[in-house]
């Protein structure tokens, strides 16, 4: 599993004027919570840019006064104008001691339904697990080797993994092959053609029928 450096100042001077004099600065105070009491820190938004704008799930591990700490973010706040990072919060991970995050899904293999002219449309891409720290994975992989067109793949097809609980409802599709316009047409018109040419065969027989019985009256 990823993970990335951080260097944090703790902080002693709490409060929103504090605050804004750190972010002033450039700097984004941050909290890290589970490691006993709350502890205060500042850190540069550089160095907390891999766990805040990527898609993957890192973990972070946190350096303060000389203590390292394995921590995942659990929450952050942007300023509503500018986007800038204005706080961040930490969890610290405690063996033993469960955990709920959110992971990313990929996908593995190639649908059929894909090959075949469809369109792979993904509704959901990040999945809320329940583990533990020695059981943490920082994605879930689905197979989609076998979805064909029209199909869907759900979170219960989500091959089960040690130690870890997927939250989300299992009926809940995450990806879905969709049929292209084109070949619904076809399809419709290939049905259609199929129907007429059912309804003309049964008119035909319903025509052998009629002759067949003028035939058995005149052998009368």
């Amino acid at each position: 599993m990823q993970s990335v450096q951080v260097s944090g100042e703790v902080r002693e001077n709490l409060g929103k004027k504090f605050s804004k004099t750190v972010r002033r600065d450039g700097i984004v105070p941050a909290v890290l919570y589970g490691a006993g009491d709350p502890v205060h820190f500042t850190v540069k938004p550089l160095d907390v840019r891999h766990l805040v704008y990527s898609p993957e799930f890192k973990l972070a591990e946190i350096t303060l006064n000389g203590t390292t700490y394995s921590a995942i973010v659990k929450d952050y706040q942007f300023h509503p104008v500018t986007d800038a990072l204005m706080h961040i919060d930490f969890l610290a991970l405690q063996k033993g001691h469960p955990v709920k995050v959110e992971v990313p899904v990929t996908f593995e293999g190639t649908s059929p339904g894909v090959r075949g002219g469809g369109k792979l449309l993904v509704s959901v891409r990040r999945v809320k697990i329940k583990t533990t720290p020695e059981h943490l994975v920082d994605q879930v992989v689905l197979n989609i080797g076998k979805l064909q067109l029209g199909q869907a793949i759900r979170v219960r097809d989500i091959a089960p993994m040690e130690g870890v609980e997927i939250m989300n409802p299992g009926g809940t599709p995450i990806a879905t092959v969709e049929v292209p316009r084109a070949l619904r047409s076809a399809a419709t018109a290939a049905r259609k053609e199929a129907e007429k040419a059912a309804k003309g065969g049964a008119a035909v027989a319903v025509a052998d029928d009629a002759g067949d019985e003028e035939a058995g009256d005149d052998a009368e």
